[in-house]
């Protein structure tokens, strides 16, 4: 099953616990704000079943809930 993960920039307080539990995922910009690391422009992303752990922690240990995930039916 793949995942969409929607990310809300406005809402980042520059944590890192993002980057530390899915660093395949997430990155940052200049100004230490949230990012997807293959598509920096991009506010959502299809993430692949293997990187859904990885996920599933940042997204539960972003403490403003920055990271969203939205399982999708295959």
């Amino acid at each position: 099953m793949t995942s969409l993960a929607k990310i809300k920039p406005e809402l980042c307080i520059s944590c890192g616990l993002c980057a530390v539990y899915a660093p395949d995922i997430f990155d940052y910009d200049e100004e230490g704000i949230l990012l997807f690391k293959e598509k920096p422009e991009a506010h959502q992303q299809f993430i692949p079943q293997e990187q859904e752990a990885a996920l599933r922690k940042a997204a539960g240990k972003c403490p403003v809930r920055a990271i969203l995930m939205e399982k999708l039916p295959d």
